[in-house]
């Protein structure tokens, strides 16, 4: 099974981790922004990562191949039976693909794809507001949630655990962080799952790359989410 994309996608980190949980062997293969070949554009027809191939079968988008590999290799299940826990599982990865994307990824864009991968002008304003205005309020949501257990649903390894933190690796990559202070419970969970191999590994990798293509553009005044606007 092939996964187009890269990991630096919080969208295709979920795939990667959600299939090494279950204990499959997902090929990763380099594409979007101009590469991947006939097999993504088949997958993909407007070349969104990630795209998806196993033998014959090609889709796209990372909820949609989540859901082909939850079920046809249903143990470990990671999106849970019981109803309420599987609403609030869905409901989780909702969050982390709509709302901190739209937050994280109007950061991650402007303090690196587009001054360091596309070399283009960039929008700092658009990164410094998203970080000051956006995060916070879910990171403070989060915060409130996280159980006792250190899982977000039924006190285990889940969809939801893996859909917020892949998001929240990415913009660790550039220096973007939950505050220990205002999110103690946060930092704590996310470095735990972050620490898992589904996510270490890949991670280690995405910081290396970032740091040899000259790391994020700094920002003028780059606080720690939550921190009160001042620099950590």
């Amino acid at each position: 099974m092939i996964v187009f994309g890269s990991t630096l996608s919080p969208y295709v980190r979920k795939v990667m981790a959600f299939g090494a949980e279950k204990g499959l062997s997902l090929e990763l293969q380099p594409a979007g922004m101009g590469r991947g070949g006939p097999d993504f554009e088949a997958a993909s027809p407007f070349r969104k990562m990630p795209g998806f191939k196993d033998d014959d079968f090609l889709i796209s988008d990372s909820s949609a191949i989540i859901t082909y590999l939850e079920a046809k290799f249903p143990e470990p299940n990671l999106i849970p039976a019981e109803p309420r826990a599987r609403a609030r599982t869905i409901w989780y990865e909702e969050l982390a693909d709509t709302l901190m994307m739209a937050a994280g990824g109007a950061i991650f864009v402007n303090r690196f794809i587009r001054p360091r991968v596309l070399k283009v002008e960039a929008d700092p304003v658009a990164a410094e507001t998203a970080q000051r205005d956006l995060l916070p309020p879910i990171f403070d949501y989060l915060e409130g949630v996280i159980p006792v257990s250190g899982f977000l649903v039924e006190d285990r390894i889940t969809l939801a655990d893996i859909a917020i933190a892949s998001p929240m690796a990415t913009l660790g990559c550039i220096g973007v962080e939950s505050c220990p202070e205002r999110h103690p419970r946060l930092t704590a969970w996310a470095a735990t799952i972050l620490a898992r191999p589904s996510f270490a590994g890949a991670l280690q990798k995405d910081q290396e790359l970032i740091s040899a293509m000259g790391g994020p553009v700094p920002a003028q005044d780059a606080p720690r989410v939550g921190n009160g606007g001042k620099k950590s």
